[in-house]
């Protein structure tokens, strides 16, 4: 990757405790307008910054409704004043191959298919597809093609569920 691993922890855990931060103020808005937060992502592209906020409701995500709920939280966030850089807001749903990175969200895609991608290779492979079997705070268990596969957590750079498109 070529960037200094120290330095990137430092903004990586920066940026997290952003995320945390934002979250917990933005939770309560976002609930009472009928919605649930999925996540919130504080990154850098470029050289600009983006604090998405992904929502959710059983019945899909509309323009409208991300409109609600940046109309909502902006002036929220705004008093707060957590984030010191110039950011765009960005409010989307999960989609529906949805990246799983909490824990609540690995444990509710239990029995659904997903890919798994790898920081390093794993048997020659660095992405692997199959039905969610198992989470753990170690590992993961996949069940690919009748046979379950356990995958170290720490080895694993990104989960996400799959849609079949041909069905």
């Amino acid at each position: 990757m070529g960037a200094n691993p120290t330095l990137w922890s430092c903004i990586g855990g920066n940026f997290l405790k952003i995320e945390e931060k934002v979250e917990k103020i933005i939770q309560n808005p976002v609930e009472n307008l009928g919605y649930s937060l999925y996540d919130v992502y504080y990154v850098k592209e470029g050289k600009d910054y983006f604090l998405r906020v992904i929502i959710d409701k059983p019945t899909g995500i509309s323009l409208e409704d991300c409109e609600k709920v940046s109309n909502e939280i902006n002036p929220i966030l705004d008093e707060e004043n957590i984030i010191k850089e110039q950011y765009f807001l960005e409010v989307s749903s999960p989609g529906i191959e949805r990246v799983l990175r909490k824990e609540k969200q690995l444990q509710e895609a239990i029995g659904e298919n997903v890919e798994v991608s790898l920081f390093q290779n794993l048997e020659g492979e660095k992405i692997f597809s199959g039905m969610l079997q198992e989470v753990t705070t170690e590992y993961v268990v996949l069940q690919i093609e009748g046979k379950d596969k356990k995958i170290d957590r720490k080895n694993i750079a990104q989960i996400k569920t799959t849609f079949d498109w041909d069905e």
